[in-house]
Order: C-alpha cells, then structure tokens, then sequence
C-alpha cells in the first residue's frame, strides 16, 4: 500500500471517527464537546430545518444549550468520506433519530410521535492544529415526521 493511500485511508477513519463522536456527544447533552468538533466559523443546518443555517460556532453552541431537555440515540451508518486533499474532506451519513421526552432518574423515557427520524448529513470537514473538525454540517430528513 502506497503513502498516499495509507494517508487516505488515515484521513477516513479520522473524519468516520469525528462524525461518530458527534453522535456521541449529542446523546450525552455535551454541548460544549459538541461544539468544540466545529471550527470558530462553521455553518450548522439541523435536519429538520436544512436551509436555515446557524453560523459560527458560539452561535451553535447557544442553539443547542437553548433545546428543552430530551433524551436521544443517533444511529450513524453508510459514513462515506470523500478525501479532497490533505487537509480537506467531504462527507456523506444516514440518521436515524429516535427521541423522548426527558424522563425521572431511573424512569426509562417514552419516544415521541415523531420519533424515529431518518435523513442524512452532508459534511465539509477540514484539518485544524485540533484534528479534523466540522466547517459545515447540512443536514436533511428523507421522511417526513
């Protein structure tokens, strides 16, 4: 295997890595984790609103700590990551969203009428001296709720 695909390959497994820890942190509530994955300018657009776009990553931060509280699983797959250089990639998943309403301590939540939810994100990611973060994050439902 040559450098330049070894290098390839490293650049997808770090950018498959990033997506997955999104997911991860969104479950969790980690808002500030959460943001740290985007760049001080990156452009956000929610699945459920993929047009209206939140721009900078302080401004993310403040819509995401704005949710009410609710519990939430991403299931993240079909992660294809399009290498374009060696500090940029893009990147193509499916979602599928199952939501609740924040339930007591040891209460196991009920899921929401809409849940699940199925779409996509469409990423533009870029390599920073942090590692690779989001510069843009579209997202899209491919079902209506």
């Amino acid at each position: 295997m040559s450098l330049e695909e070894t290098t390839r390959r490293e650049i997808e497994q770090d950018c498959t890595r990033l997506i997955n820890l999104y997911a991860v942190l969104n479950d969790a509530a980690d808002w500030d984790g959460l943001a740290d994955l985007y760049t001080p300018d990156a452009r956000f657009a929610r699945p459920s609103a993929p047009d209206d776009f939140i721009c900078g990553r302080e401004a993310i931060l403040a819509a995401f700590r704005a949710r009410p509280p609710r519990k939430s699983r991403h299931v993240i797959a079909n992660i294809v990551v399009e290498v374009e250089g060696p500090a940029t990639a893009r990147a193509f998943s499916v979602i599928v969203l199952y939501q609740g309403e924040a339930a007591e301590a040891g209460a196991l939540p009920k899921m929401t009428a809409n849940s699940p939810l199925v779409g996509f994100f469409e990423d533009r990611l870029v390599n920073t001296p942090h590692g690779w973060r989001f510069a843009e994050r579209r997202g899209g439902l491919d079902f209506a709720p």
